[in-house]
């Protein structure tokens, strides 16, 4: 049986985010402060390419705070990147801890499908 399912990523996981780094080949997440332009945060900072600051993973919030001046500082097609590599990592992972077999497949539009088999 299948069964189609709707997912709003909100980023709470460490291990997600560390697996979305390696998948994109950015540099691994630094729990650090960081100054963006008009604002300092703290949390876990991912380098995304050519942004000029990075994205910060408040994981107690789930939320991600940056500052890409509408485009200008950063493509949000990378956030959009490094947001479907974590909500497909953290699946995974999910998935894998609670004994299901977990697969994956890219789609042409370059949407991912990930299957879930139990008693794997």
């Amino acid at each position: 049986m299948s069964h189609l399912v709707a997912i709003r990523t909100q980023v709470h996981e460490l291990a997600g985010v560390v697996a979305a780094c390696q998948r994109l080949q950015l540099p691994a997440p630094v729990n650090m402060t960081v100054k963006l332009f008009n604002a300092t945060v703290s949390g876990w900072a991912v380098r995304l390419p050519d942004w000029r600051f990075p994205v910060v993973c408040d994981l107690a919030h789930g939320t991600l705070q940056f500052d890409n001046f509408g485009g200008r500082w950063g493509a949000e097609a990378q956030l959009h990147r490094f947001l479907q590599a974590y909500a497909v990592e953290t699946t995974l992972l999910q998935a894998r801890r609670q004994g299901y077999a977990a697969y994956e497949q890219p789609l042409p539009d370059g949407s991912i499908r990930v299957t879930l088999q139990a008693g794997a």
